[in-house]
Parts: structure tokens; C-alpha cells; sequence
């Protein structure tokens, strides 16, 4: 409103000039600086930044997520190149110039075919190429895959492996306490050889297979290093298989950081204590693995007497009668749901050995 004041004040004063100034090249120019130095400013804040990116990736389906991800970068920054430099060079190359005249020009069907097309193939081959990968890590782990069970809760993760029998024990939510915090199910066979450790142990070179399940809210199970990224759904287990290919000790080597450590995280936003889980990730060579592996006690063992007021009588007399006194699997049944101080102190001295009989 201002500047057409302004023109019709210069109209009633006679000074009024409809031939346009040295300005209008001037901010015509302007657009090609603001486009040539804002390309300039995006190149050097990605080198500068480049440090900060994601780690390499420490799995065979990393690498071809990296490889996806810049592939679509790419034909993302070099549409964006294109299409602005014409943006920002038409202003100039079309700025007003004395005696020009404008074309009216309504359409061209072939030209709009061309830039929708075009788009929408590329678009699809994206979403192809991208659900190839999904499908491959979403669908059935191969056989023989190592299975581990991760579990969310308010807030910290834990971990459950199957022991001798490779089969992981059925869990049940109404099961839960503040023993048994997984609600392992006792009246299955394969729960008694189940341990919880306080690692995340990963064998390299070896296909692994998470079961992931969340207690409570909904998180997210983030390793960044392996490009895995899963939530973890209240009532909705989720899973995702992948193949370790670098251990821990060939990225502190890679690295140059001896302190160095793979990290399990949530990228969940899950309340006020979201950022206290995390959670140590090893990966072993498959020797150390299987040493690891076969050194950890089972959790059934070391939390006997309690167990022994769940598991049905059978069950207690095949896997509990090592590590308990048997007047203390006669005080126990089936029908128990509360450890008591009685059975605590039965098993206070008791050596917790597991035996995968």
C-alpha cells in the first residue's frame, strides 16, 4: 500500500517513470548469488558434519541400507539442484527489459506428462528398492538363526536367550511380578534353561533374530551401528533379523576408541526416564560366543525357590530338585503365588547349578 501511495504521488507530481532502473538487474543477479552461495553453504556444512554422521555399519543388511539411502539422496539433491537452479536463473535470464513482451502460454500436455511421469517411475523404483530390504529383514529369520527375546519396560531393556534347547519359554503379561519380570510361563519345558543376562551378547558372521516385546509403553529398539530400528508394541510382539559382521574388538580397531562400545537405545519418547535406556552390546567372535554362551546359569536356577512355587509338581522334581531341599519342593505347589520368607531361607545357601538334562 505504501509504494502504491508512493506511485501515485510521483503520478499527480509528474515524476512518475515507467522505465525500470538499474535495480531490477541488480535483484534479478541477487537471485543467482543466493542460489550459488546457499549450494555453496549445503557442501560445506555436509563436509563439516560428516563426522557426525551414522557409524559404519556393522551389518550385512547395513551396508545395503547405506548403499539405499544415499542412492535416493542422491537423485533427491540432484532434483533439487536442478529445478532450483531454474528457479533462481529464470528472474535473470527473464528479467524485464524495454520493448520485451510476455507470451502467454496456457499448456502443454506433453511437457506435464513428461515432469509427472518421470517423478512417479522414479518414486515407485524407490519404493520397490526400499521394500526389498524391508521384506528381507521382516520376514522369517533363516534356520539355525541365534534367537534373543528384547523387552522394553519404564524403563530400561532386558534380555532373555533360550539355553541348551534353543528354544526360547513361553511368557504370559498376568505372570508378571517383581520376580519375574519377563512373566516367563513355568508350565512350559523350555523356560528352565531361558537365561537373563545383563549384556547383549551378538555372535559375528552369525544370523540373529530379535524378538521384541514391550512391558508397558510403546519404545524403540535403536542399534545404530547395525541400522536396526524396531518399536516395541505393547501386546504386539515385532521382529527383526540381521548378521553381525564386525565384533567389538575390530571396531575399537577400526575406531581407534579402546572404550568403544556397541549401544542398544530407544528412540521412543517413553517418559520422563527415556533417556537411562541403554544398554551394552557385545559381539564376540563365534568361539567366544559360544564360551559366553555356555557360562551363564540359567535364570530358573538362580531364582529356584521361587520357581518352585509356579512350576507344576512334575517340572519341580525333573529341573528343581538339584538346586532346592526337598522338604522345600514338599512345602511348595502349584497353587502357590507368593515366594515366603519360610521357602527364602530353605534356599538361601543353596548352590544354584543348572543341569540341561
Amino acid at each position: 500500500m505504501i509504494f502504491r501511495i508512493g506511485v501515485l504521488t510521483n503520478v499527480i507530481n509528474g515524476r512518475y517513470q515507467k522505465t525500470v532502473g538499474v535495480g531490477n538487474t541488480v535483484n534479478a543477479f541477487l537471485f543467482i548469488v543466493v542460489f550459488v552461495t546457499g549450494v555453496l553453504a549445503f557442501y560445506l556444512s555436509f563436509m563439516s558434519a560428516r563426522d557426525k554422521f551414522l557409524p559404519e555399519a556393522a551389518s550385512a543388511h547395513g551396508v545395503r541400507t547405506d548403499m539405499l539411502f544415499w542412492v535416493i539422496m542422491a537423485v533427491l539433491t540432484l532434483a533439487f539442484l536442478v529445478t532450483n537452479a531454474l528457479l533462481y536463473f529464470f528472474p535473470y535470464m527473464y528479467r524485464f527489459k524495454e520493448g520485451n513482451r510476455g507470451y502467454f502460454y496456457p499448456d502443454n500436455h506433453t511437457v506435464e506428462r513428461i515432469w509427472t511421469i518421470i517423478p512417479a517411475i522414479i518414486m515407485a523404483g524407490f519404493v520397490v528398492y526400499g521394500y526389498k530390504e524391508w521384506h528381507a529383514i521382516t520376514s522369517p529369520a533363516p534356520a539355525g538363526s541365534e534367537v534373543i527375546e528384547i523387552m522394553g519396560k519404564q524403563f530400561a531393556w532386558q534380555v532373555r536367550y533360550p539355553g541348551a534347547d534353543g528354544q526360547l519359554g513361553k511368557y504370559h503379561f498376568r505372570k508378571i511380578d517383581a520376580v519375574n519380570e519377563f512373566g516367563i510361563d513355568f508350565n512350559d519345558t523350555a523356560s528352565y534353561d531361558d537365561f537373563i543376562p545383563m549384556e547383549l551378547h551378538l555372535p559375528k558372521g552369525k544370523n540373529v533374530s530379535l524378538h521384541i516385546r514391550s512391558r508397558d509403553v510403546i519404545h524403540s529398539v535403536f542399534l545404530p551401528h547395525f541400522r536396526v530400528k524396531m518399536d516395541a508394541v505393547p501386546g504386539m510382539p515385532t521382529k527383526f533379523w540381521f548378521t553381525p559382521t564386525i565384533s567389538t574388538k575390530e571396531m575399537r580397531e577400526k575406531t581407534g576408541n579402546a572404550e568403544f562400545n556397541y549401544e542398544l537405545a530407544c528412540t521412543e519418547v517413553c517418559g520422563r526416564g527415556h533417556y537411562a535406556m541403554r544398554f551394552l552390546v557385545i559381539v564376540d567372535e563365534p568361539a567366544d560366543y559360544e564360551k559366553w554362551k555356555a557360562s551363564q546359569k540359567s535364570w530358573a536356577s538362580l531364582n529356584a525357590a521361587y520357581v518352585a512355587t509356579k512350576a507344576p509338581n512334575v517340572l519341580k522334581e525333573k529341573y528343581l530338585k538339584e538346586f532346592l531341599p526337598s522338604e522345600t519342593i514338599a512345602k511348595t505347589s502349584v497353587s502357590d503365588t507368593l515366594m515366603t520368607p519360610e521357602v527364602v531361607a530353605d534356599s538361601a545357601h543353596v548352590d544354584l547349578k543348572f543341569s540341561h538334562e
